[in-house]
């Protein structure tokens, strides 16, 4: 029984630790008006845009249009 009483404990004291992580990783976006978790995305960054770079998603976007240009196949 006293296993079990240790292991109740750890999990209680986990579980806190991580509420405790999450509302002071929360604080900024409660507090502030108009609050929001940051844009982390590479297409988010000003500096990536001006070199030409993309995430992946945005390339295969890109790859999976009609290409206006392209020459019609014969069949």
């Amino acid at each position: 029984m006293q296993i079990y009483e240790r292991m109740l404990k750890t999990m209680l004291l986990c579980v806190l630790i991580i509420a405790i992580g999450v509302a002071l990783l929360a604080i900024k976006i409660l507090v502030k008006k108009n609050g929001r978790f940051p844009n982390t995305h590479i297409s988010g960054s000003k500096e990536m845009r001006k070199r030409g770079i993309g995430c992946v998603q945005s390339q295969h976007w890109a790859a999976q249009q009609e290409n206006p240009h392209a020459i019609p196949e014969k069949r």
